[in-house]
Parts: structure tokens; C-alpha cells; sequence
């Protein structure tokens, strides 16, 4: 019985750390996903930002919960002398399973916008 105890209270505690981290790269690589559709989606010709903002918040509805959904940000900009739209999507995953503080988790995304020729 002792050995049982003390074997507990050293995997108990691991079994439950790999857990979160695992729920916390999840929900990253969700984002991170979302994030670059809604970017690819708004880089067609003729698409607006708010196209982007849309169906990242769409995947990530389908996926995560809404809470996920309300900080997506689309934006055109331009990297390298390169018009892009950028997606950025922030969200805190709770430290302790589904309770506690959170730790925040930010994704973001980009697609080179087509240009006619």
C-alpha cells in the first residue's frame, strides 16, 4: 500500500501535466489553422479582410469554443514589398483543465493577396 501512494503521487500529477499541455497545443494549432484559412480565403482577388475575419471565426467555432472566436483580427499589410493579409487570433486556455487563470495563446496567419495581372 505505501508504494501505491507514493507511486500516485508522483504520476497523478505528470498524467495531468501532459494533459494540459496537450489541451493547450490543441487549441494553438487549432488557431494556428484557423488563422491561415481565413487568411488564404481573404487573399483571392477581389476578397476583403472581412472575408478572412469570417471564416477564421467559423473554423474556430466548429472546432473550439465561441470564446475563441471573439479576438480575430484581419488586416492587409505588406512584408518584403509583398501585399498580405494577416490573421491573428488570441485566446486564453485555462491552466487547470477547464477552471482557473489562463494561459494565453496567440496564432497567427498570412497569405499573399492575388493581384490581377
Amino acid at each position: 500500500m505505501p508504494e501505491f501512494v507514493l507511486v500516485v503521487v508522483v504520476l497523478v500529477p505528470l498524467v495531468l501535466g501532459i494533459a494540459q499541455v496537450a489541451l493547450v497545443l490543441h487549441v494553438r494549432n487549432t488557431m494556428v489553422a484557423a488563422a491561415s484559412d481565413g487568411a488564404r480565403s481573404a487573399a483571392m482577388l477581389g476578397a476583403s479582410p472581412d472575408a478572412a475575419r469570417q471564416r477564421a471565426r467559423e473554423v474556430v467555432r466548429t472546432t473550439l469554443a465561441d470564446r475563441y472566436a471573439d479576438s480575430v483580427v484581419a488586416r492587409q499589410s505588406v512584408r518584403d514589398g509583398v501585399d498580405v493579409v494577416e490573421v491573428t487570433i488570441r485566446g486564453d486556455v485555462p491552466a487547470l483543465g477547464l477552471w482557473g487563470p489562463g494561459v494565453s495563446v496567440e496564432a497567427v496567419g498570412h497569405a499573399v493577396r492575388q493581384e490581377e495581372p
